[in-house]
């Protein structure tokens, strides 16, 4: 197993992966700050071959880059779950999805690949979490919420429920989100409101 990407967000994912028993050989990144993570040894990615990599994640917080890197990247992508998080039986989780401590997520709840389930995230029952979203630490999700692809939910944001929020969304921390929010939208506030929209380049 291996990570790409030596960030704080890289050292929780780490962290997990230790917990759980997990053996990390490697640590890629494009711009190695340290000479290890938590006692794994960090490269820079030019070193990186697809072809000799059993599994990775991508650690890496931002959304857009995710994306570029599952799309360019030819591994086997793995999944990190912290022990402590409460998973019913009748969820799907896409691969390369990373699930922190204390996360809660209810029944036919659909998770994306290379989502972010944050520090006690709570995502409710017949939710839908597109690819490459971010929940923050703190958010919930009331029932049947649907998150767009690449949308990023702020710290401590709530979404009440039946609501749709578009692809590659950006809600500030603390939102409280009570109609639906179109695609690129940029939300902040309680209640949420759409200050600016932001570029479409994904």
């Amino acid at each position: 197993m291996s990570l790409f990407g030596a960030s704080g967000h890289g050292k929780v994912i780490l962290d997990i992966l230790q917990l759980i028993g997990q053996s990390v050989d490697v640590v890629y990144d494009d711009y190695p700050k340290q000479p290890s993570l938590l006692g794994v040894p960090v490269v820079p990615a030019s070193l990186l071959d697809s072809e000799k990599i059993d599994s990775l994640i991508l650690s890496i917080g931002n959304n857009r880059v995710r994306k570029r890197l599952a799309k360019k990247l030819n591994v086997t992508f793995e999944n990190a779950i912290h022990p402590s998080a409460i998973l019913s039986k009748h969820i799907a989780i896409g691969e390369g999805t990373v699930v922190m401590a204390g996360v809660k997520v209810n029944p036919n709840a659909v998770i994306g690949k290379h989502c972010i389930l944050n520090t006690g995230a709570i995502v409710e029952h017949d939710c839908k979490i597109g690819h490459f979203a971010h929940l923050s630490p703190g958010v919930a999700l009331a029932g049947n919420v649907t998150v767009g692809e690449g949308t990023h939910v702020g710290i401590g944001s709530c979404v009440i429920q039946g609501i749709t929020i578009g692809k590659w969304v950006t809600i500030g921390a603390g939102a409280v989100i009570i109609k639906d929010v179109p695609d690129y939208a940029v939300v902040v506030g309680n209640p949420g409101i759409i200050i600016k929209f932001n570029l479409q380049d994904e």
